[in-house]
C-alpha cells in the first residue's frame, strides 16, 4: 500500500495496550483505501474496511473503538443503519465519525443523536485525517488538561486555523501538519453577576431579577446583514466569529417563533459547514444551544437557544439599548 503523506504520532503503548481499533465503511474504493492507509500510519489498527452496505445487512460485530462511515445521500436503508449505530456506540462507547454531503445533513444529524458523533462535510482528505486526530486527542492519555477557559477557546480556534492550513496543503499536494490536541468541553458560560438581585425582605433571599424581553428581530436580522455585508469587500475569514453568528440567527428564530434546522445553522455560522457542526457541539455541551426532535419526524432534528442562553442575549441587547441600532 502506498505511504500515506499524512502522519499522526500513534497513541503510547500503556502496558502493552493494542492500538485503538479501526472500522471503516464507505463505498467508494479509493477513499476507503487512503482512509486505512491514513489510519495505519496514524497508529490505528484497522479491523474491518467494507462497504455501506455490511451496515445495512446488520449489526456489526465486535464493533471497532472508532468507526468511519461515509454516507453522501440520503437513502431511508442507509439512515437506519446509521441511528442503529448511534445507539450501538453510545452503548459501547466508540467514537463514530460520519462524512456526509451538505444535502444529506439534516437526515444524518437527525439519525445521530446518542453517541456524540464527528460529523464531516464534504471533507477532503486532509479533514477526514483531522478527524482521526481529534480520535486521538480524546483518549485518555492524550486528553489536554487543566486549560484555563481563554486556553481552551483559543485551542480550538488554533484547531480550526490548523485544519484549514491542511486543507490548503492538500490542494497544493504538500504534507498535512500535526493537529492541535482540543479537549471536549472548551466553554464554561457562569450566569451573569446581574442575573440575581439581592432582597432586603424575608432574611435577604435571592430573588431573580425579571428577564427583558428578546429584541425586535427585525433588528436583529438587521445586525446579521451587515456582518455579511463586510464579505463584499474584505476576507470572510478576517471576521469569522461562528460562536455569535449562531447566536445572533437563533436569537431572531426565537423572537419569530421559527425553528432553525442544523443546515440553515451551518449557513448562517459563515464557515464551512464541518468546522461549524464542531463549534454547535461544543455550544451544546455548553449549555447553550439545544437540539430539539422534530413531532412529526423523528428522524429530523433542529437547533435553538436554551433558556439561559436566551436569558443572556435578552439581557446583552437590553444593556445595549437603543445603540443596538448601531451595531456592525
Amino acid at each position: 500500500m502506498a505511504q500515506s503523506n499524512f502522519a499522526y504520532a500513534a497513541p503510547a503503548n500503556d502496558g502493552g495496550a493494542l492500538p485503538l481499533a479501526l472500522s471503516i465503511f464507505v463505498d467508494r474504493a479509493h477513499l476507503r483505501a487512503d482512509l486505512r492507509g491514513d489510519a495505519e500510519v496514524a497508529g490505528f489498527r484497522v479491523v474491518e474496511a467494507a462497504g455501506i452496505g455490511a451496515l445495512i445487512e446488520g449489526d456489526v460485530c465486535p464493533l471497532g473503538d472508532v468507526v468511519m462511515v461515509d454516507c453522501p445521500e440520503s437513502r431511508a436503508d442507509v439512515l437506519a443503519a446509521l441511528a442503529r449505530l448511534d445507539m450501538r456506540a453510545a452503548q459501547s462507547g466508540a467514537q463514530l465519525v460520519v462524512s456526509t454531503t451538505l444535502g444529506a445533513l439534516d437526515d444524518v444529524f437527525g439519525c445521530l443523536d446518542q453517541s456524540q458523533p464527528q460529523i464531516l462535510v464534504d471533507p477532503g482528505r486532509a479533514e477526514r485525517v483531522m478527524a482521526l486526530g481529534r480520535v486521538l486527542a480524546r483518549a485518555p492519555h492524550l486528553r489536554v488538561r487543566d486549560l484555563s477557559d481563554e486556553d481552551r477557546l483559543t485551542l480550538l480556534r488554533l484547531t480550526e486555523q490548523v485544519a484549514e492550513i491542511a486543507q490548503r496543503l492538500e490542494r497544493l499536494g504538500g504534507p498535512a501538519p500535526q493537529a492541535a490536541q482540543p479537549d471536549e468541553a472548551l466553554f464554561r458560560f457562569e450566569s451573569p453577576a446581574n442575573a440575581f438581585t439581592a432582597s432586603t425582605e424575608e432574611g435577604d433571599r435571592l430573588v431573580r431579577a425579571a428577564r427583558p424581553p428578546l429584541p425586535d428581530p427585525r433588528l436583529v436580522r438587521r445586525i446579521i446583514r451587515q456582518r455579511q455585508l463586510r464579505a463584499r469587500f474584505f476576507e470572510a475569514d478576517l471576521f469569522a466569529d461562528p460562536a455569535w453568528d449562531m447566536l445572533l440567527d437563533l436569537t431572531a428564530a426565537r423572537a419569530e417563533h421559527t425553528r432553525v434546522s442544523v443546515t440553515s445553522l451551518c449557513i448562517a455560522s459563515g464557515v464551512p459547514p464541518t468546522t461549524a457542526l464542531r463549534w454547535i457541539g461544543q455550544m451544546t455541551e455548553s449549555g447553550l444551544l439545544v437540539r430539539v426532535e422534530d413531532e412529526t419526524d423523528r428522524r429530523r432534528a433542529f437547533i435553538t437557544l436554551t433558556d439561559r442562553a436566551a436569558d443572556a442575549m435578552a439581557r446583552y441587547f437590553s444593556e445595549l439599548g437603543k445603540g443596538a441600532a448601531r451595531l456592525v
